[in-house]
């Protein structure tokens, strides 16, 4: 089968939604210690929802940030990856795409941060069977489905009879 680059120009709800019900692992790579970089905030949010997240930085390696330990490489993870998010430029996508087929078991998903696109690195994927989300991030995605972006003023279309709740420390956390 020919590659078709227009497939990842957008994508059905329910494909993104079906990725974030079935992935219970994912290595970040490309995570940040910085507070203010969205690699950061995006390793909380995603170890707050319940996601089994392994940041990998060579930088870091061995520290521990929201009690995940930081790896050097995809190949340093002990233990089976079900979704590799890209954290960094659309051109090492490409090598890191390569990292993670490697992985023995591959994962099922590779998927690149916002801004991030490489459709040659997407055709090696899913010429090995794996799905490829390119150029969105998980977070804002979880938020859309779960409806806690509508708690911003953010209109997502998704209409529910429940009301944000203030808890003891933050906004009540929901799930999809």
């Amino acid at each position: 089968m020919r590659y078709d680059p227009t497939r990842h120009d957008s994508y059905a709800d329910d494909v993104i939604h079906g990725i974030l019900k079935s992935v219970k692992s994912i290595a970040l790579v490309g995570f940040s210690s910085n507070t203010v970089r969205p690699s950061y905030f995006v390793t909380k949010y995603l170890i707050e929802r319940g996601y089994k997240v392994y940041p990998v930085n060579p930088g870091l390696a061995g520290q521990e940030f929201f009690g995940a330990k930081v790896y050097a490489t995809l190949a340093d993870i002990p233990d089976a990856i079900d979704m590799v998010e890209i954290f960094r430029n659309s051109e090492a996508a490409d090598p890191i795409t390569d990292e993670a087929l490697s992985l023995q078991p591959i994962p099922k998903v590779i998927w690149m941060q916002l801004g991030v696109r490489n459709d040659e690195a997407a055709a090696k994927a899913e010429a090995k069977g794996i799905t490829v989300i390119m150029n969105r991030c998980p977070k804002i995605e979880y938020g859309r489905f779960s409806g806690e972006i509508g708690w911003n003023g953010v209109n997502t279309g998704l209409l529910s009879s429940k009301r944000p709740m203030l808890g003891a420390k933050s906004w009540q956390k929901r799930t999809i």
